[in-house]
């Protein structure tokens, strides 16, 4: 997703909107959870104010991750709302302002914020809402077991019975 610097500065005032579907595939081939990456969303608005650019943008689309239990698919619907803050100056560098990008050449290309604004939305752990993948995940393996915790039936100690039932008659007198 590039644009031309002369087109935003062209806009004047008014702020330069746009909106397109954006490829970020290579995102599957990196070292992260996402198996797979639809194309996302991406409309917003750019204004410019002398040698600043401001671009608010909200990113939407579906990830395919690894189920935290099963390793089954799941798809992960995301929407981001972003803001990146672009200097055309040259005498700006990065290391000024962290938060301030510099523009180097005519074109500002958003497509590496976008992609770094989706990698920031990958979640640690999701987990797959269908039964039949929970009843094919292993239940046990070497060295360990899924134990279900159910709640304890209250044990009265066989040496203890006979006080016990002292107590229960006291109660009912």
């Amino acid at each position: 997703m590039k644009f031309p610097l002369q087109k935003l500065k062209q806009t004047g005032e008014e702020p330069f909107v746009f909106e397109e579907d954006v490829d970020i595939r290579e995102l599957e081939q990196l070292n992260n959870d996402i198996r797979r990456i639809s194309p996302v969303h991406v409309e917003g608005q750019a204004i410019t104010r002398g040698n600043d650019i401001t671009v608010t943008f909200s990113i939407d689309g579906e990830m395919v991750l690894p189920c935290a239990r099963t390793l089954v698919d799941v798809t992960y619907p995301f929407h981001i709302d972003a803001l990146e803050v672009f200097n055309l100056s040259p005498y700006h560098t990065e290391e000024d302002d962290s938060e301030v990008h510099s523009v180097n050449g005519e074109v500002l290309d958003l497509t590496p914020y976008i992609k770094e604004n989706v990698q920031l939305e990958i979640p640690t752990r999701v987990f797959s809402e269908d039964d039949e993948a929970h009843e094919a995940a292993p239940h046990e393996g070497k060295g360990w077991q899924v134990v279900t915790e159910e709640p304890e039936e209250k044990k009265v100690d066989p040496r203890m019975a006979k006080l016990q039932s002292l107590l229960d008659e006291e109660e009912n007198d």
